[in-house]
């Protein structure tokens, strides 16, 4: 049995006589060096005995004072969707190489620092953020750090397992809650160590871990409180967003005109060609609503954000700016996007060369489009399609963090779940998938009004939705069920010849959002009011285009509707 596997028990580790040899007893499996500085042992070894054997290796240069030790981040408690959404691979570990002097360690340079998957190595935009983070973290950490200070701050480690250390009132503060008897399963040390180090992690994932535990654990134990919030900081700055209604799914860069200016050489922008060239359809949806908002009388209320785009002949000006709107120039850019896309069948490099070629603010405003929409909205295949919505627009719309969706997954134990629609005027959703559902009520969003208080308002009627969505206004037809399955099947064996969207000035968007069944929930009839945003999560958008009109009599709670929902989802919700 290897040191990573094994429990400790309070025998093994009360008083101070050996806790300390037998804490870090594990060491590396690599070549012996007589260079190498004991204390990268210690540390190595640590890493070790608090996770396992595989989640660190070591690589040491026979020419050269350096060694590479590599931190294995485990990040599968990430949802598959929400992992396709940050383009990383979970259950694969994300790895933090650090380069260190082998002999030196701590008293030698500042280590350099790489982020990467195996699998992931190129466009992995999550690693460039949490790489400048590490960069910033070990830096400001590396002032005060050497050997001798790190060998002091782990002989405190032997007051943790003494009598009335911090590990036994950890243990005691622990039973207050949750008394531990004979018959209750027997918490281990080890793990005891691990649920400490969780219960410190929730108190602001920016807190620095304890060094305790060697520099190694610290940088481990500083990434994994990172990962999950990542989206909730600007991706230069690495300041809090200040959000209307909660973070959103994507990480984004705030609207400070310096990390504007600094957002190109991140390579955050550098997925928007791939965006453009394999969600056509989707970019052609967040244009037409980017175009909707702008065409509204409420433009100065909905449109927002309002884009900040660097001048591309003048970097150190931005050619659209928050502070100076110009909702005329906006316009002219837009239609040239849309012209283009209309007209231009072909590879991206094409696309961009006539968008430049008409308006050089065309494809710059079209990166911003495509990168600040912080929602994961992907297009559904047939097979993953709700046939009763009669429309072959299906897309998975996704804008919950990680840390909402944790949320939202407990609730759901408690209290359950079910689904119902929200229906919102297809002008409202360029902010929607960048800011979220917000709770307008009693606020200048407030289009409908608020008869039944504050808060989200959903139903499970569709038709209810699809009065909220407009659908109904203006030139609409109600197709026949034999015209429904023509277009349907036509729409779904063949390739498109033309962008969609773009030349339709009817579309209609509802969602479909998975909601908590909690007394908070308030049901009027069919028309529900949730006034808890973390109890409403979006699942699925649909849109309708042409005057095209949905089916009116479709009932959430109808029990063939749920289990074609959850056979789509594919059984993750209950």
């Amino acid at each position: 049995q290897s040191i990573g596997e094994q429990f400790w028990s309070d025998e093994d580790l009360d008083g101070d006589s050996d806790g300390e040899d037998f804490f870090y007893g594990a060491q590396g499996h690599y070549a012996t060096d007589l260079s190498r500085h004991p204390q990268l042992d210690i540390d190595v070894g640590a890493v070790r005995d608090i996770y396992s054997e595989s989640a660190i290796s070591v690589r040491e240069y026979e020419t050269i004072d350096d060694v590479d030790i590599d931190l294995h981040i485990n990040i599968s408690f990430l949802d598959e969707e929400v992992a396709s959404a940050w383009k990383v691979t979970r259950t694969e570990p994300i790895i933090l190489r650090l380069r260190f002097s082998l002999s030196q360690y701590l008293d030698g340079p500042e280590p350099t620092v790489e982020v990467f998957q195996p699998n992931c190595k190129d466009g992995f935009c999550l690693g460039v953020q949490l790489k400048r983070i590490l960069s910033m973290f070990i830096s400001n950490q590396w002032k005060h750090l050497s050997n001798e200070f790190l060998n002091a701050q782990q002989r405190k480690r032997h007051s943790w397992f003494k009598a009335g250390g911090t590990i036994k009132k950890f243990r005691a503060g622990l039973s207050i809650f949750s008394p531990i008897t004979k018959s209750t399963v027997h918490i281990t040390t080890r793990q005891l160590i691990q649920l400490f180090f969780s219960s410190q992690a929730l108190i602001h994932c920016k807190s620095i871990p304890t060094l305790e535990y060697g520099f190694l654990v610290q940088v481990m134990k500083y990434s994994e409180q990172r990962i999950p919030t990542l989206n909730d900081y600007c991706v230069v700055c690495d300041e809090q967003h200040v959000f209307q209604n909660g973070s959103m799914l994507k990480p984004a860069v705030c609207t400070r005109e310096l990390c504007v200016f600094s957002f190109n050489t991140l390579g955050v922008m550098s997925g928007a060609a791939e965006d453009v060239a394999t969600g056509a359809e989707v970019v052609d949806l967040l244009v037409a609503m980017c175009h909707a908002a702008l065409e509204s009388a409420r433009k100065s209320i909905i449109f927002d954000p309002y884009p900040s785009v660097v001048d591309p002949h003048d970097p150190k000006s931005l050619a659209f700016n928050p502070k100076k709107r110009s909702y005329e120039r906006l316009q002219r850019a837009l239609d040239s996007i849309t012209s283009i896309r209309e007209i231009t069948q072909g590879p991206y490099v094409e696309i961009k060369k006539q968008m430049d070629k008409l308006d050089p603010l065309a494809h710059p405003l079209l990166q911003w489009i495509i990168s600040s929409n912080r929602s994961h909205i992907v297009k559904l295949p047939s097979s993953r399609q709700l046939k009763f919505m009669h429309t072959s627009h299906q897309f998975l719309l996704l804008s919950s963090p990680p840390a909402k969706e944790a949320r939202f997954r407990t609730a759901r134990k408690l209290h359950g779940s079910t689904f119902a629609f929200h229906g919102s005027h297809i002008e409202n959703w360029h902010s929607i998938l960048r800011n979220g559902l917000v709770n307008a009520s009693y606020t200048k969003l407030q289009l409908h009004g608020a008869a039944y208080g504050k808060g989200i308002y959903l139903s499970p009627i569709s038709s209810i939705s699809f009065g909220y969505s407009g659908m109904g206004k203006g030139q609409h037809h109600m197709p026949t069920k034999e015209e429904l399955v023509q277009h349907y099947n036509r729409v779904n064996t063949c390739q498109p010849t033309q962008s969609r969207f773009l030349q339709s000035r009817n579309l209609n968007c509802v969602a479909l959002c998975e909601v908590i069944t909690s007394k908070d929930l308030q049901k009027h009839g069919n028309i529900w009011v949730c006034p808890i945003s973390d109890h409403v999560c979006t699942r699925f958008f649909f849109v309708y285009e042409d005057g095209q009109v949905g089916d009116a009599n479709i009932n959430t709670q109808d029990v063939r509707i749920q289990k074609e929902i959850l056979r789509v989802i594919g059984g993750q919700s209950t």
